[in-house]
């Protein structure tokens, strides 16, 4: 054991915080683990374990700021002091009496360092469930307890911080690799994930192995316990073209391996899709109603279709020509998000002549008013969505629980924000509704970024509804959200608050003093204004303390220009046929 210092008798010591005064060449840093042994011949031998919060050098002797220049010189007499503020652990056996001054103050390592941090009793009647989650400053692995993130005692994750150098992403898919392939979940090869990609396209080369991966960082991963190695199974979706004949990926840096995904108008009557069309207060506040009333009838008009197009049963046989009104027309196949919308049109404001009055099976008694809102919310969402709901193909909406792929990334990137919101609403609702029916039995992680958008804190929508149930319900049901957002204090209190995890990396200086991160000590929030990319700072439900923790360099490629090309006989098959 190394010896660093003594408990100082000049501060107050108590059984949950003390200060050390380092000795000699003793050198105690920030996020160092101490361990102290006091004494009472009533209780016996109590060891106290630490983590050093603080740390501060000051010279004894001086009274005027100038007395430093004299100091320097030899002038004066002064003393060094070097003074670590430590915060208290865990107390092994649980007696709250302080350490006595004077104690010798010893480095936590080894199995010490495991009993600071709780590694010992992370565990249940099948082993371990230390799931490795980086490195602690002293170049330890740091360790998650996996049952507050599997749902037993706990789930979910929530990842704050800056855009661009807090890594929220890199952190969610190397705790991602961790839960697939360190062991320690038992069942993780019957897990699914579902990761959105909202910018760029840097999510789409997952199953590449990164060139700029070094030899370091290859150590890094093995002392983890994890391959250094790309994700092995790996679907990707994306949004069709706008433009062009046939239904073809929009993407630009990949162009292998990546399937576009789309709704039929069936597929959207049937599920229910329509109200994560209306993604605003304004909308709901007044249109709750009617949205709710429409949805249903589409969902019974689709009763028994198979689609792709939508059968208007309540007219004549025909297809909607070009240039042709519904008036003009009987029974015919919806065949496009248009003509869906200039059908409602006509159920809910009657013929586009503007004679005649809509559909009263349909209008469910509401001002005429709030059925033009109605309309024109739908014809502006045209734009955004024609192209993701269509009667023309058959409906291939991204699956996470089908396929035999594990992870399956869905790119939101090139969508408008209504289009955005659809899809992931979409895509939540569908998976936990299966979850509640039973329909699959594996653990499902979804990784969402930017949930300020879709569960902000002062607005009501149809999404937010269904990441409420998540992060209420989900754990129960297998369903774990790992989320993500920049700034913690813009999304719903509910959703970051039933996150067992919470990750912080590098903050803004204002939204450090947010209420939301009190969970750190004041100490932690100034180290949020500089943490470097890389490093993040881990709270989990077990340790008192947070852990600042540094994840290795991704080995799976986060841009085109990162892909290691493979230039096997093998992989030019794949690639070609």
């Amino acid at each position: 054991m190394e010896r660093v210092g003594v408990v100082l008798g000049s501060r107050e010591a108590t059984p949950l915080e003390f200060f050390v005064g380092v000795e000699g060449q003793g050198l105690l840093r920030l996020d160092d683990l101490v361990v102290v042994e006091g004494y009472h011949p009533k209780v016996g031998k109590v060891r106290y374990f630490g983590m050093v919060d603080h740390v501060a050098k000051v010279h004894e002797g001086e009274s005027f700021d100038t007395d430093i220049f004299l100091a320097v010189e030899g002038k004066i007499p002064v003393s060094l002091a070097y003074v670590a503020h430590v915060s208290v652990t865990r107390i092994l056996p649980e007696e709250f009496f302080p350490p006595d001054p004077g104690s010798p103050v010893y480095l936590a390592q080894g199995e010490d360092l495991e009993l600071a941090l709780y590694y010992d009793a992370m565990r249940n009647q099948r082993g371990s469930t230390t799931l490795p989650a980086g490195f602690l400053k002293n170049g330890e692995v740091a360790y998650l307890n996996l049952e507050f993130l599997n749902g037993v005692k706990g789930g979910h994750v929530n990842i704050s911080g800056i855009s661009g150098v807090a890594a929220k992403t890199s952190y969610a898919t190397f705790l991602l690799k961790s839960l697939l392939e360190s062991g320690v979940l038992e069942d993780a090869h019957q897990a699914k994930v579902l990761l959105f990609n909202v910018k760029g396209e840097d999510l789409l080369f997952l199953d590449k192995p990164n060139l700029r991966l070094s030899e370091e960082a290859r150590r890094d991963y093995e002392r983890l316990g994890l391959p250094p190695t790309p994700f092995g199974s790996v679907a990707f979706r994306a949004p069709p073209r706008k433009e062009g004949e046939g239904i073809l990926p929009d993407v630009e840096t990949r162009l292998e391996g990546v399937r576009a995904y789309h709704w039929d108008l069936v597929q959207f009557a049937q599920k229910g899709l329509l109200p994560f069309l209306f993604t605003d207060k304004g909308a709901l506040t007044n249109l709750g109603f009617l949205v709710a009333h429409v949805t249903e009838k589409l969902r019974r008009l689709a009763e028994g279709q198979k689609g792709p197009h939508l059968l208007v049963a309540d007219w004549p046989e025909g297809e909607l020509a070009e240039g042709i009104t519904f008036d003009d027309l009987g029974r015919v196949r919806l065949k496009s998000f248009s003509d869906l919308v200039r059908y409602l049109e006509y159920k809910l404001l009657g013929p586009e002549t503007g004679e005649g009055e809509g559909d009263r099976t349909w209008v469910a008694r509401q001002a005429r008013g709030t059925l033009e809102a109605f309309i024109r919310r739908l014809r502006a969402s045209v734009e955004n969505v024609g192209h993701l709901v269509r009667g023309d193909r058959k409906g291939h909406p991204p699956d996470p629980l089908e396929g035999g792929e594990q992870v399956h990334v869905v790119d939101l990137a090139k969508l408008s924000p209504q289009g955005q919101m659809f899809v992931v609403g979409s895509l939540l609702s569908d998976l936990f509704a299966k979850k509640e029916r039973g329909q699959y039995r594996g653990r499902v992680f979804v990784v969402l970024d930017e949930l300020n958008k879709y569960a902000p804190r002062d607005e009501e929508s149809p999404i937010k509804d269904v990441l409420l149930d998540i992060a209420e319900r989900g754990r129960s049901l297998g369903v774990i959200l790992i989320g993500a957002q920049q700034t913690a204090s813009e999304v719903e209190r509910r959703v970051v608050g039933n996150a067992a995890i919470r990750v912080v990396g590098r903050l803004d200086a204002a939204e450090a003093e947010r209420p939301e991160y009190r969970h750190l000590p004041p100490s932690f929030r100034q180290r949020a204004l500089i943490l470097p990319q890389g490093s993040v700072i881990l709270s989990q439900p077990e340790i008192p303390v947070p852990l600042l923790v540094r994840f290795p360099f991704p080995a799976w490629a986060t841009k085109r220009e990162e892909v290691l090309e493979d230039n096997s006989a093998e992989a030019l098959r794949r690639e070609f046929f």
